[in-house]
């Protein structure tokens, strides 16, 4: 089993990064690979609604939304990374999440349905908790089971040496990663003894236009 991680941070090893290592740790105890997939600097396009990934994937591919995709197929659940702009999670998250979770609903099989998934948030001081319900959304609407931990998917710091400082906050990664491997080995388990996937009810898109 593995669990995709993405850096939606331009810092390649800052707060977000040491915080989804965090969690990377406790799955490892567990026997779950990681990865972490780095969004970096590069410029991320948002999504301009031309619906062409209805044709298979994102019109655009100068950047790594389509490869994601891609990869997300084979992962067993996932945990979104990001720092704290303004309250809320880093722009180039955004636009990464908006266009690979909506290429994601014409694809031949959904790589989101009912894979465990976390938000984790970095911040030097506040903002986390409107930045968690962000991301937070992009699991609740498509039938992703939300790993919970024992406080807010939160570290504190303006850098990495000072998250590591953040006892409670490095707890609560610890367990992030040890509740995501329960998960994700209930549902193995459930595979095992004939437990299938609910049937999706086809969503009725109901537009109130008179």
């Amino acid at each position: 089993m593995k669990v995709l991680m993405v850096n939606g941070s331009s810092n390649l090893k800052g707060c977000t990064f040491t915080a989804l290592t965090e969690v990377g740790k406790a799955l490892e105890k567990q026997g779950i690979e990681y990865e972490i997939f780095q969004l970096g600097a590069k410029p991320i396009r948002d999504c301009i609604g031309c619906g062409k990934c209805q044709e298979g994937k994102c019109i655009f591919n100068d950047d790594d939304v389509n490869k994601f995709v891609e990869m997300a197929q084979e992962a067993d659940g996932f945990v979104f990374g990001s720092p704290v702009y303004y309250a809320h999670p880093s722009g180039r998250l955004l636009s990464f999440l908006d266009r690979a979770f909506y290429c994601s609903v014409s694809a031949q099989k959904n790589p989101f349905h009912f894979k465990p998934s976390a938000a984790v948030l970095s911040a030097r001081r506040a903002g986390t908790t409107a930045s968690f319900d962000v991301i937070n959304k992009y699991f609740t609407i498509s039938m992703m089971p939300i790993v919970a931990a024992s406080y807010w998917n939160m570290v504190h710091g303006n850098s990495s040496e000072e998250v590591l400082q953040d006892l409670e906050g490095l707890q609560t990664m610890r367990n992030i990663g040890a509740n995501m491997a329960w998960m994700l080995k209930n549902i193995a388990c459930g595979k095992e003894h004939g437990i299938a996937r609910p049937e999706v009810d086809r969503s009725q898109r109901t537009n109130f236009i008179r």
